[in-house]
């Protein structure tokens, strides 16, 4: 599966956490990447986020100029591991698409990659190869 973890754009401060929205520089950080994406040719099986409304934001930009829709996950809240995350996209097809947290993005990105943890500044982004699960 070719798996495209994104960090949410960049959100205004406040509370409740849940509750915070994208800033303007987030939306147009959302909207921009999800323009770089539909030209590079992506075309997601799934888009799933956080159902925190700044991943769900950034999810709905995305999904917007990719032409798919976008879908909350509980498995993708913050706290999420590589384990929560498989668990969300298997079985999705070919292309997902999640739309999660730090520090879980880096640590998630970091066990299914080479170990090393990248930067995920707001918006964002990693390409991975996540393996199918071996059937025994």
């Amino acid at each position: 599966m070719r798996l495209f973890l994104i960090r949410h754009a960049d959100a205004e401060s406040g509370e409740p956490d849940e509750l915070r929205a994208l800033s303007p520089e987030g939306r147009e950080q959302a909207r921009a990447l999800g323009k770089q994406l539909a030209g590079e040719g992506v075309r997601p099986d799934a888009l799933l986020t956080s159902p925190l409304l700044r991943a769900r934001e950034t999810g709905e930009a995305l999904a917007d100029a990719l032409g798919c829709t976008s879908e909350p996950s509980e498995a993708l809240a913050p706290g999420a591991d590589a384990a929560t995350l498989r668990s969300a996209v298997e079985g999705r097809g070919e292309t997902v698409i999640v739309v999660g947290h730090q520090p879980d993005c880096s640590q998630i990105a970091a066990e299914i990659g080479d170990g090393t943890e990248p930067r995920f500044p707001p918006a964002g982004m990693v390409e991975l190869l996540l393996p199918e699960p071996s059937t025994s």
